[in-house]
C-alpha cells in the first residue's frame, strides 16, 4: 500500500501555518522564550534559582520552561533576557497582507 504524499512548504512561521490569530507575537514570544530556555539550562539554574536572579516568580520560570507565554508581553521577556545578560536585538519587516489592498495616502 503505497499512498502519494504532498510536500506542503510552511512559511517561516509555524503558528502562520496553523491559522493562529497573532502568529507573528506568538512567534516572537516562542523565539524569546528559548532563549531564556536555553540561558537556564547552560547555566543548569533551577526554577527557584532562576526566578530569583531576574526577579520574577518561579511558578512565571516554570511557564516558560513549558512553552506557556501567553501571559508575557514581549516586552517582559525581553527584559528577563537583559537580566540573564541578553542583548535584545529585534529587525522588523513589515510586509503587505496578501489579498489586502494597501492603505490609502494621506497626502
Amino acid at each position: 500500500m503505497s499512498e502519494e504524499l504532498e510536500l506542503v512548504r510552511g512559511s517561516d512561521n509555524p503558528f502562520e501555518d496553523v491559522g493562529l490569530p497573532d502568529a507573528d507575537t506568538k512567534l516572537i514570544k516562542a523565539d524569546l522564550a528559548a532563549e531564556i530556555v536555553g540561558i537556564l539550562r547552560e547555566r543548569h539554574l533551577t526554577g527557584a534559582a532562576a526566578a530569583k536572579l531576574v526577579g520574577i516568580q518561579t511558578a512565571d520560570i516554570s511557564r516558560i520552561r513549558n512553552a506557556d507565554v501567553s501571559r508575557f508581553t514581549i516586552d517582559r521577556l525581553v527584559h528577563i533576557l537583559n537580566r540573564l545578560n541578553r542583548h535584545v536585538e529585534m529587525r522588523v519587516t513589515v510586509k503587505a497582507v496578501p489579498g489586502e489592498h494597501p492603505a490609502p495616502s494621506l497626502t
